[in-house]
């Protein structure tokens, strides 16, 4: 970036037809990847694949020929695009998000862990939250571990590795932080080995208020901090410094330097008071540029005095603390009720016989909108739990209007790689069974 090129990570894991998506966003002159992921790609885009022998040979180049090859600087600007990153695209197709080296260098700016630090990125690079953290580890010489990649999370062996490497701080995502939970809590030994770790930050969706206590339990010396931002600011805006801030349980902290905010009525644009929900508009300098080549969806989500609108329902209390409740186009509407998938899903996870839990909107004519539908993997050796026991469940805790109609039980819970439901899927897989049985 540093000579004016623009990068744009991808997730590799996408098939072809995807990668083709993304690759028509950014147009690249480019591209780089490895052996297994090359087919991937169109065959008249020139590649250099990372682990080929020649490629490889670059790393271990002597220091004084790197330095002949040197051309002559290049003239880069605050307001020149420095990166092209794709939202995460599970409630509609992604977008690709253009950051410019000034909303990466405020971003950089609002976060800096002391010298000497060894952090673990347990995040995609190609998410905003891992790409931004690797950006300022490098920038401040700490030394970063990176987990092997695997399909599925292994917390046995993030654990392992923060054991090996005296990892200090660790960023991941609330799905990963359930897994490390639950392996501390199956292996009482696994705290002990942990015990350089002194800080967990933890962002990309709200965290159970139920989880934040057991992580406690299990670490009782390890602070837990959530974050909150977007792919579109730069990552986090919102954050929780120290013991005190993080100890504030749902909040995802107070404002980063230069962040702007105010919480909106989402029908009339209307300014909230302190304590009531609305959706969340932001503006500052870790603000996008805009979507590369899509001015309507530009203009849909930031206006002309910089404000971007989240599509987050949230709220902030009078001491500054800003509290995340649902995505907005997530929220379920029913008979004129406006129902959090996330709400239901915490209260779901409190359940010694459920290991994963995700809520979706099913529609429904007969019932005069849209019901609130649950897709449960069970833990193991929990095969008695039954649909009626999660109803009845979540029944005796919640209104009437929060109540799940239908449970499906499934091996597993469809997410993207950075760890996000993917709830269009799901809402679909519920629509076609749901008229199954009718």
């Amino acid at each position: 970036m540093s000579v004016g090129a623009v990068a744009s990570p991808a997730d590799p894991s996408l098939p072809a037809a995807e990668v083709s998506r993304l690759l028509a966003l950014s147009d690249p002159r480019v591209a780089f990847a490895v052996a297994g992921t090359r087919g991937k790609l169109p065959p008249g885009l020139p590649t250099v694949l990372l682990d080929s022998p020649t490629f490889l040979s670059f790393l271990h180049e002597p220091e004084d020929a790197a330095v002949v090859r040197q051309s002559d600087p290049v003239v880069v600007r605050q307001s020149d695009p420095a990166a092209v990153l794709y939202s995460s695209g599970t409630t509609g197709r992604a977008k690709a998000v253009v950051l410019t080296h000034g909303n990466l260098m405020a971003s950089n700016v609002t976060r800096a862990p002391a010298a000497g630090e060894t952090l673990m990125l347990a995040v995609p690079l190609f998410h905003v939250y891992g790409f931004t953290f690797c950006l300022r580890a490098a920038s401040a010489a700490h030394t970063l571990v990176l987990p092997a990649a695997r399909r599925r999370f292994d917390a046995a062996a993030v654990l392992g590795a923060v054991e090996r490497f005296e990892v200090t701080r660790l960023a991941l995502a609330p799905p990963a932080l359930l897994a490390i939970v639950r392996a501390a809590e199956e292996d009482a030994a696994a705290p002990a080995r942990a015990a350089s770790l002194q800080a967990v930050r933890c962002g990309g969706a709200p965290v159970a208020a139920d989880l934040i206590a057991r992580f406690s339990r299990v670490f009782p010396g390890v602070s837990l901090a959530q974050g909150y931002g977007l792919t579109e600011t730069t990552a986090g805006f919102c954050r929780a410094v120290g013991e005190e801030e993080s100890a504030r349980v749902g909040s995802v902290g107070r404002l980063s330097w230069g962040a702007q905010v105010k919480v909106v009525d989402p029908e009339t644009g209307a300014a909230l008071p302190p304590g009531v929900a609305g959706e969340l508009w932001v503006r500052g300098p870790f603000v996008m540029k805009g979507y590369l080549g899509d001015d309507d969806s530009t203009s849909e989500i930031l206006d002309s005095q910089g404000w971007l609108r989240t599509g987050d329902l949230c709220y902030i209390d009078q001491d500054g603390f800003v509290f995340i409740v649902d995505r907005l186009k997530e929220l379920i509407k029913y008979k004129g009720y406006q129902v959090p998938p996330a709400e239901l899903e915490n209260l779901l996870q409190t359940h010694p016989d459920i290991d994963e839990a995700a809520v979706v909107p099913y529609r429904s004519d007969e019932d005069g909108g849209e019901l609130p539908v649950a897709f449960i993997v069970r833990r193991p050796g929990s095969h008695h739990l039954q649909e009626s026991h999660i109803k009845d469940f979540v029944a005796k805790q919640v209104a009437h209007y929060k109540r799940i109609h239908h449970v499906f039980l499934v091996d597993s819970i469809p997410k993207n790689a950075s760890g996000k439901i993917l709830r269009r899927d799901l809402a679909k897989l519920a629509s076609r069974r749901i008229s199954s049985k009718l």
